[in-house]
């Protein structure tokens, strides 16, 4: 059984029992967080599909961590016109549970 959910404006396929990271959400670790947003949903082989999204069908999560990734360099340079900039730049993100699926 999986699900296709849409979250930070992302579509991600989740499994109950995966942990995933996805966009940074508000919410404190060890908090519930219900993502409404079930585009898929593939049950033994019966697959529900929406239009965008499957009524009815939601997925629980548990909040796991909430943190910041690596650093992700950005440099630009114009040859010979002594221009250049380096720049970084940490994604935050929140780590989840999907502990259900329904619908």
């Amino acid at each position: 059984m999986y699900a296709i959910i849409e979250t930070g404006g992302k579509q991600q396929k989740v499994i109950p029992g995966e942990q995933l990271r996805i966009e940074k959400l508000e919410a404190k670790v060890g908090d519930t967080v219900r993502f409404d947003k079930v585009m898929l949903v593939n049950r033994d082989g019966v697959v529900a599909l929406g239009k965008p999204y499957v009524d009815g069908a939601s997925v629980t999560a548990k909040v796991m961590e909430q943190g910041r990734g690596k650093k992700i360099l950005v440099f630009k340079k114009k040859r010979r016109k002594q221009y250049q900039r380096m720049r970084g730049h940490r994604q935050s993100f929140t780590a989840v549970k999907v502990e259900a699926i329904e619908g």
